[in-house]
């Protein structure tokens, strides 16, 4: 979200610009997988939005059709099993299409090439930066090397992903106040399990749990429970997403096969919910090294101050949402450009250009 929405302002301010992604598509932890027919949010599971601006930008997606109210309320899951209702009943938006639809919205026009990771920066004699960009296949095994030349860069993938590209250049193009910076902000891991059911697990959901659609724990080693399927306009089998708890993803971030990980959580939550849920028709598991920042920056973006401009944004500047990344995203494109052309761009002029992707 930080990156396509600094692209999408800087590109309506007339710069030339280039989106480097390492993956086949675009989302980051707006992550929709498609699978048995279906699609599963296994990455963030739902938008609440609370600027004025990210308010502005839902609105206009439900008015598009793109977005809808999932439900005013997520419950909270006791050791005892129990489920409490939220006090606070506030619309969870999500996409019926999945949650990396909201990200493509901000695609239109963008040159952004796929399967694309940049390992290596440095700068030029003509004070621009050099990036070196590895081709890669789906496993990210490089295929072939290229350079590319800005006037800029930003960087919005995960702060210990940015220290990895970018510690090499302290002391020369960065200044060490920077880079430690950098060193300040830590994340936290998750496993994300999808998990499939017969149709009539369902109707025995619904006589258990009626209306009870997400649910936050309480409960090491369960974080979230989704009945994902519910997000769909029509779903031939219930699908559940469950994330962990940070502690319990940790040590497991390197096993080579997570499928046991996997059944490990659906039998914790099966324990205390509903018997079968141990027993899916089918299952898949995600793991995510960098599911959320644990200290994230107060900035809303975090700048280099170097002679060729450099910054980095994301949703752990200035907080840990999606809606964090957007407002970091807009706070970026008005940075660079009033380094580069000395003239910063007006909070409204962020929305006018989000809003005419209409």
């Amino acid at each position: 979200m930080a990156g396509l929405t600094c692209a999408q302002v800087l590109q309506q301010a007339g710069y030339e610009v280039v989106v480097l992604e390492k993956s086949r598509g675009v989302g980051g932890r707006l992550a929709t997988r498609r699978s048995h027919g279906t699609r599963i949010d296994h990455g963030t599971c739902y938008l609440s939005p609370k600027a004025e601006l990210f308010q502005n930008f839902i609105t206009d997606l439900v008015q598009l059709g793109l977005v809808h109210v999932w439900t005013n309320c997520v419950h909270t899951l006791f050791p005892d099993g129990s489920l409490q209702p939220s006090s606070e009943q506030i619309p969870r938006y999500v996409a019926a299409d999945g949650m990396s639809a909201i990200a493509k919205v901000l695609t239109p026009g963008l040159d952004i090439r796929f399967n694309q990771r940049v390992v290596g920066l440095a700068t030029t004699s003509s004070q621009t930066w050099q990036l070196t960009v590895d081709d890669t296949t789906p496993d990210n095994t490089a295929t072939a090397s290229n350079l590319l030349e800005a006037q800029a860069v930003v960087v919005t993938v995960p702060a210990p992903q940015a220290l990895d590209l970018l510690a090499p250049l302290e002391g020369t193009a960065l200044s060490e106040q920077f880079i430690r910076q950098l060193q300040t902000v830590e994340f936290a891991p998750c496993i994300a399990v999808m998990a499939g059911y017969p149709a009539d697990c369902l109707q025995k959901w619904q006589a258990a749990y009626a209306d009870v659609k997400a649910i936050g724990s309480q409960q090491h080693p369960l974080a979230w429970i989704g009945l994902d399927s519910s997000k769909r306009r029509s779903a031939s089998q219930p699908v559940f997403v469950i994330q962990s708890t940070a502690d319990f993803a940790q040590p497991l971030l390197n096993a080579t096969d997570l499928i046991p990980v996997g059944r490990s959580l659906l039998q914790a939550a099966a324990d205390l919910l509903a018997p079968w849920l141990a027993t899916p028709d089918w299952l898949q598991v995600h793991r995510w090294r960098y599911a959320f920042a644990s200290s994230p920056l107060r900035e809303k973006y975090l700048t280099a101050n170097s002679l060729t401009p450099l910054v980095c944004a994301g949703d752990w500047c200035g907080g840990i949402r999606a809606e964090s990344a957007m407002l970091s995203g807009l706070e970026a494109a008005s940075y660079l450009n009033q380094k580069l052309k000395n003239q910063a761009i007006a909070p409204t002029q962020f929305w006018h250009a989000i809003a005419s992707l209409k």
